[in-house]
């Protein structure tokens, strides 16, 4: 390595070291860099606007817990992480590059979906980070006659609602809810719409049949009678609409993943895997499926926006989690009575749903593109 390059990645290091993340960006590396450096300095104003309170966190209830645990892990790592990349960045090498780094770079090049990804990471580190930033409890009633339906101030800066609670305070309270919805009931349907697609695609004949006729008649139930008939009948909590919704979306991965695996199985690394005697498990647990993998991400990520428009809309018609807990979409059932007098209580949840789905389908969309080599610039 010449002196020049030893001086130049002796200052990066440095410049890591204080500021994770700057080094990437100043590389050009928008999409590594803005996530390091943002999760650095959201998390590091966490610390330093209450250390004690951190470290009291990690003491208190469970979501305290997570919270504190959340600061400090995530400083460690995004500081760890940065100065790897860093040193790694500077090394030579001569090794060629793999399909993921390949669609790594591409996804880079793809400025919207990185800003999307960026707003993604601070929306999941916000929620857990929630009652450490939150500036009041969520249920926390002040007094009706003087607080009650209170436009922004520097007290309350999103207002507050019918029954005297901090608008911004439920809010972050409410993207838990939703954030968490979304990425577990994917989780859920992806996992099973996978298993049976691959299933189905794999063995044909009337294994195939049997299983894509069930699919058939599961997708022709109207979705959303079926989730308002389920959750009625039921009590509503957190977990049920999780379980719900990851039992009912299920189909169209399912169908997706069946018509990859019925192109992958006639490849050419698909026959050699039989002539040399592979067990059928092994080439479907080892082969078809991680090949099918890439669209099942794009899905997967467009389909989080989904779920999270799908929560939103069971909460606004009082079939999502039960009261006082704060969702988007109940607070936004909430204002329908105040649009007037109090735009704040439905025009705020609206946004976050709006921007949290859309970064979603901005990254589905960079995601869709950077896997498919067809789609690469």
């Amino acid at each position: 390595m010449s002196d020049e390059r030893r001086d130049g990645a002796a200052w990066a290091r440095v410049v890591s070291a204080v500021l994770p993340g700057l080094p990437q960006l100043l590389r050009g590396r928008v999409g590594s860099g803005g996530i390091l450096l943002t999760s650095w300095l959201l998390l590091g104003a966490v610390f330093v606007r209450g250390p004690g309170h951190v470290l009291a966190a990690l003491t208190g209830s469970w979501d305290e817990r997570v919270a504190g645990w959340t600061v400090l892990a995530g400083l460690i790592a995004v500081w760890t992480w940065s100065g790897v990349d860093v040193k790694r960045s500077h090394e030579a090498s001569t090794r060629g590059m793999s399909q993921w780094q390949l669609a790594t770079r591409a996804f880079s090049k793809n400025r919207m979906a990185v800003v999307g990804l960026i707003l993604i990471v601070l929306l999941y580190l916000v929620a857990l980070v929630t009652p450490l930033i939150a500036p009041h409890h969520p249920n926390e009633q002040y007094d009706l006659a003087s607080m009650r339906l209170i436009g922004l101030s520097a007290t309350h800066p999103l207002g507050t609602d019918q029954l005297a609670r901090d608008v911004l305070s439920r809010i972050l309270y409410g993207a838990r809810i939703s954030l968490s919805i979304g990425f577990v009931a994917v989780g859920i349907s992806v996992t099973i719409g996978t298993f049976v697609g691959a299933i189905a695609g794999f063995f044909g004949g009337v294994v195939d049949s049997v299983i894509m006729r069930f699919v058939d008649m599961v997708i022709s139930f109207p979705r959303l009678v079926l989730l308002i008939a389920i959750v009625a009948a039921f009590d509503r909590s957190f977990f049920l609409i999780i379980i719900v919704l990851g039992l009912t979306l299920w189909p169209s991965t399912a169908r997706l993943v069946r018509a990859e695996v019925l192109s992958l199985r006639e490849r050419e690394f698909i026959q050699a895997a039989r002539a040399l005697g592979f067990s059928k498990r092994r080439i479907l647990v080892g082969h078809l499926i991680p090949n099918a993998v890439p669209p099942v991400i794009v899905a997967a990520t467009l389909g989080i926006g989904n779920t999270i428009v799908l929560e939103a809309g069971l909460s606004f018609l009082s079939l999502g989690v039960q009261a006082p807990t704060a969702s988007w979409g109940s607070m936004i059932a909430d204002g329908r009575a105040h649009m007037f007098n109090a735009w704040w209580l439905s025009t705020f949840p609206g946004l976050a749903i709006v921007f949290t789905v859309l970064a979603f389908n901005l990254v589905g969309d960079g995601l869709r593109d950077a896997l498919d080599p067809r789609l690469r610039s």
